[in-house]
C-alpha cells in the first residue's frame, strides 16, 4: 500500500519537476504544486502505462492530491485484479 503511494509520488514528482518530498499526501496539485491540465493528463497516462490499467478521463477531476490519485489508482488496480 505504501509502495504504491511512493511509486505514484515519484512518478508525479518527475512529471511536474519537483522533489518527491514536496508531493505530500494532501498537497493540492493545481494550487500548491503548479500542476496544469497537460501535466494532469501526463500523470494519468503514466499511471495507466506503469500499472497496465485504463482510467477514464472523467476521473481526471479526482486527481487533485497524492492521496486522491492513489485512491483512484487503487480502485482500478482492484478492478484489474478482479478481472484477472
Amino acid at each position: 500500500m505504501e509502495d504504491l503511494e511512493n511509486e505514484i509520488r515519484n512518478l508525479i514528482a518527475e512529471i511536474i519537476e519537483k522533489e518527491p518530498r514536496e508531493v505530500t499526501p494532501d498537497a493540492r496539485f493545481f494550487e500548491d504544486l503548479g500542476v496544469d491540465s497537460m501535466m494532469a493528463l501526463e500523470i494519468l497516462a503514466a499511471m495507466e502505462k506503469k500499472y497496465r490499467i485504463h482510467i477514464p478521463e472523467e476521473k481526471l477531476t479526482q486527481l487533485t492530491t497524492l492521496r486522491q490519485t492513489v485512491a483512484v489508482a487503487r480502485e482500478f488496480l482492484d478492478k484489474k485484479g478482479q478481472d484477472a
